[in-house]
């Protein structure tokens, strides 16, 4: 596999591929910046592959640990597109040229989006294990994932964690493909990306361990996160 990477910034970029996601997250921690100073940070792993990494950060820097959900909303009969978001606390992030051009209705929409709501409400309460959602008002936060290819997830999340009222959004991610990782610095307040390997492929290319996270250790790690 290419090991060869670019971008991170100091301290230098990481040997690739990562073992698993704990240990990029571990790297990951250490490249925070002013960002790992700030008083009331709070650090949110998108399920269910990002909690392993936040878990990481949220402990080297004694921060709180929570999960945020993301569900694309794909148009009927061509799901494959996405017509916009839903992400945890019922926000919607929608793309109206996508909507105009399928000639979609708003009882339409609203319809998707409900189903979409129904299966975060349900999944973030699995992945809880019944905890509560700790609020981003008034907080700098970190929005973390395990790597990304197109940054659409990440930008539907920082849109619709926008509405909850956040102080600051800081993305962080182990690994990107570089034109994603440049487009984003525009949607957030703050980006860190320890590699942006060339060519990129899949972000799971950059693991060696990139095994699916069973929801039961997405629990025991929110568990974990919130006695930080």
């Amino acid at each position: 596999m290419a090991r060869r990477h670019a971008g991170g910034g100091p301290p230098a970029g990481p040997a690739l591929p990562f073992a698993d996601r704990h240990a990029a997250g571990r790297d990951l921690a250490g490249r925070l910046g002013g960002w790992a100073g700030e008083p009331d940070l709070l650090v949110l792993g998108l399920a269910r592959g990002g909690v392993p990494v936040a878990f990481e950060v949220a402990r080297a820097h004694r921060a709180p640990l929570d999960v945020f959900l993301v569900r694309k909303l794909g148009v009927p009969g061509h799901e494959e597109l996405a017509l916009g978001a839903v992400a945890s606390g019922g926000a919607r992030v929608l793309n109206r040229a996508v909507i105009d051009a399928f000639g979609l209705s708003r009882r339409e929409v609203d319809a998707i989006a409900a189903g979409a709501a129904r299966e975060i409400e349900a999944g973030e309460t699995e992945l809880r294990g019944g905890r509560p959602a700790l609020p981003p008002a008034g907080r700098a936060v970190a929005l973390v994932d395990d790597g990304l290819a197109t940054g659409a997830t990440i930008r539907a999340a920082i849109a619709a964690l926008r509405l909850r009222r956040p102080a600051r959004v800081l993305v962080a991610v182990p690994v990107a493909e570089a034109r994603a990782c440049a487009a984003l610095r525009a949607h957030a307040d703050g980006f860190v990306c320890a590699a942006t390997p060339e060519p990129f492929g899949a972000v799971g290319m950059w693991y060696e361990d990139f095994a699916p996270v069973p929801a039961s250790e997405v629990r025991r790690l929110v568990g974990l996160g919130r006695d930080a």
